[in-house]
Formats: C-alpha cells, structure tokens, sequence
C-alpha cells in the first residue's frame, strides 16, 4: 500500500523547558533525524513535518512544514492535520522516539490495507501506540467531531472507525517494544535514552 508520511513535531515541550525535545541528541544524531531516516528508510518517501513553532522550516531542510489546522488540540490534534494534509492514509511517527524500527514501520504499512487506523500494541497504560501508526482518510470526520467536542485523547474516536492492530507478539519481533516506543520528554527521559542507546551498542 502507497503511504504518506509525517513526522510529529507539535506540542509545547513543556515538560523539556520548552525547547524542541526532538533537536536533542540521543547516539550522536538529533532524534528527528533518527525518526525521518526510519521512515523514510521504511516508505521510500519524504515525510511532513507537523510543527507549530516559528523556527520550524529551519529544523530539517527540505521537508514541507505543516501547522496545525486547529491550534491547541494535542497530539490528536496533530494527527488530524497529517490526515487531512493529502490524500490516501498516512503513516504517523511522534519526532521523539528514538528507536522507532524501520520494519516496525514496514509491518504496520503492509498491514494497514483493510483498516482505517493500524496501529501496534504497546505494554504501556493504553495497550496501543497512537503516535507510531497508520491512519486512513475516514479518521478525519471521527477526529473532527471529537475535537470539536474538547475531547483530546488520541484514541477517543476509535468507536467511529475500523481499527487493527498489529499484535504484540509481531511487535516484539522487531525489538523491546517498550525501548521502540520510548519518548523523550525531560531531561531525565533524555538521560534515559542515551543509556539506552549505549546499552545497545
């Protein structure tokens, strides 16, 4: 299946001070550089980048920078920008994890076909990863009526629209699934993941 691509790079960072946690390094290289070589490495193709801040256009040149159509709204909200930025389904990558794997990506693409939302199961809190999946064209109408009823959580919609699942053990086939869908959001997160990376080698 042919797919869009964008990368997250929304949010406040509030909890980073307020800088662009994806600029940090984690190995050496910025983690959106790390996140916009997996998918690309993965689709063939260049992602969007979804990002509000000002200085935006100058963090990764030569990829189209897109604000969010409605400011405000949360990660769901950057979600509902990368589905309506084009036609057909997009895959969805948040700019803070650094250890997103390319066939990861590469499964949850070939998977996606009979599904409007593809998304892997994770051992977090959620049972899901929303910021690292597949989301077609008829999540846009879902997500609209979900905002506009102030409601921003990234899984709210899902009654309105067909969702798979990648299984937690296809998952696991690609790594930790808890290390690939790690994101960096304090300074000690960061510290974290730089052990992390060492770890691996």
């Amino acid at each position: 299946m042919s797919v869009r691509c964008a990368v997250l790079a929304g949010g406040q960072s509030s909890r980073f001070g307020g800088k662009p946690k994806g600029l940090e390094k984690v190995g050496g290289d910025r983690i959106v550089d790390r996140v916009v070589r997996t998918v690309e490495e993965a689709t063939g193709s260049r992602p969007t980048l979804i990002a509000n801040a000002s200085a935006a256009s100058r963090w990764c040149p030569g990829l189209t920078v897109i604000p969010d159509v409605l400011t405000a709204r949360g990660s769901l909200g950057g979600i509902y920008t990368a589905v309506t930025a084009g036609e057909g389904p997009v895959l969805v990558v948040a700019w803070d994890m650094p250890f997103v794997h390319v066939d990861l990506l590469r499964a949850l693409v070939a998977g996606a076909n009979d599904y409007d939302v593809f998304l892997p199961e994770s051992d977090g809190k959620r049972g899901l990863e929303p910021l690292c999946g597949v989301y077609g064209p008829r999540c846009a109408e879902a997500i609209r009526a979900q905002l506009d009823q102030e409601d921003y959580r990234a899984t709210g919609f899902h009654d309105s629209v067909r969702v798979g699942t990648l299984a937690l053990a296809e998952v696991a086939k690609f790594g930790d699934p808890e290390t690939m869908f790690y994101n960096v959001n304090t300074a000690q997160e960061l510290a974290a993941a730089e052990a992390k990376w060492r770890q691996r080698g």
